[in-house]
């Protein structure tokens, strides 16, 4: 398996970095968390304008056509750089919904709006009980009129901070079903809030919200495989954010173990502590590979090989990436822990990156029962 980037892949890689190392610094994060959307409208406008929100979708709909491992080069990039844009959220998630399940005229009424930086959806699935099973819905979809109205509670919805329209799971009478939610709608209540790594989410409360007939996404009661493919999309990428940031973690750790002295000579001139670097660089070459095999899984309409793919994936980042982690706090001593030093924001993103759509436990049980057994039509998101 080759696992080189394109040509098209490694210079796509090298303008993202160029562009985020210029609008990207500590300062310049810190002001883009503090101001009123939580992220930079700067940084969301250019990489509009480089075509990134166009990515994953078909060229029928206005996108590049741009399969997962595209999607992987990017989140590697935004890991580097601890972006909280909500690219994750209303690309991959939301937009992944209505790519997947969408007609065409929902394409163009949704996704033109993302595809330009205009409009910015998310995805609400997750509900309080559920933990990590997509198929543990309580959300109702009534019929109303020439409708539905909808009644329920959503949990932990990325990005739903800044969102203009949520992709909303829901029960009706066929099975589960996606709808699209304006943000405004009466009876919607969002509240919203950060997550430990600087990015966005939202609590969703849906008292009766009333959506017209057209607000269907696909297939009355047909949306569970829909929503498992979306997850395992954001899964992967999640995993690439990761890598990104274990990346960084290592450098910083390598950069801090040649300059810092002791007993007049740089600490990383003595052979223990030399291992212990080898030993992360090691862990990143092993999680990459698994990052990179998930990634070219990740398309795939086979939902054991790419749950197989994922899975193993997550399970990885999510144990190995806190070991590596704790392991560079330890190797950069008392500033590893402080708050100007910005390799805790590094960690927080990949325990970010473990938790949400799934821990490594989730993963690992999920792992071990898609290679066990899979049955056509079995969910394999399911506890």
């Amino acid at each position: 398996m080759d696992f080189a980037l394109t040509e098209e892949q490694q210079l796509f890689s090298d303008a993202l970095r160029k562009m985020l190392e210029a609008e990207y610094s500590q300062s310049q994060r810190a002001a883009a968390l503090d101001s009123d959307n939580g992220y930079s409208d700067a940084v969301w406008q250019q990489m509009a304008e480089m075509g990134l929100m166009a990515l994953p979708f078909p060229e029928a709909a206005g996108g590049l056509g741009g399969t997962a491992s595209d999607t992987m080069v990017a989140a590697i990039e935004f890991g580097r750089s601890l972006s909280v844009e909500p690219f994750l959220a209303s690309v991959v998630l939301g937009g992944g919904a209505v790519r997947l399940a969408g007609s065409a005229e929902q394409h163009e009424s949704l996704l033109t709006g993302v595809i330009a930086g205009e409009r910015k959806l998310a995805a609400a699935f997750l509900e309080p009980q559920a933990r990590h099973d997509l198929g543990d819905v309580e959300t109702t979809a009534e019929a109303a009129g020439d409708g539905y109205s909808l009644s329920g509670r959503k949990a932990v919805v990325l990005g739903g901070d800044c969102a203009d329209t949520f992709i909303v799971s829901a029960k009706t009478g066929e099975g589960i079903s996606l709808f699209s939610v304006d943000a405004g709608a009466p009876g919607l209540d969002v509240r919203g809030y950060k997550l430990v790594d600087g990015r966005g989410a939202a609590e969703l409360e849906l008292g009766g919200v009333a959506v017209s007939a057209d607000a269907l996404i696909g297939k009355d009661g047909g949306a569970l495989p829909v929503i498992e493919h979306v997850c395992d999309l954001a899964a992967s990428a999640l995993c690439a954010e990761a890598i990104g940031a274990i990346e960084m973690i290592n450098e910083m750790t390598l950069e801090y173990l040649k300059t810092r002295q002791q007993f007049g000579r740089p600490i990383g001139s003595f052979q223990a502590l030399q291992h212990r670097a080898v030993d992360l660089f090691l862990e990143y070459e092993h999680a990459k590979s698994l990052v990179f095999v998930a990634a070219m899984s990740a398309d795939s309409a086979d939902a054991a090989a790419r749950g197989r793919a994922v899975s193993a994936a997550k399970s990885y980042i999510g144990t190995r990436g806190r070991e590596v982690a704790k392991e560079a706090v330890q190797l950069h001593g008392g500033i590893g822990v402080t708050g100007e030093y910005q390799l805790g924001d590094y960690v927080k993103r990949v325990l970010v990156a473990d938790m949400l759509f799934g821990d490594a436990d989730h993963h690992l049980e999920r792992f071990g029962r898609i290679s066990a057994s899979s049955p056509a039509g079995a969910s394999v998101w399911a506890q």
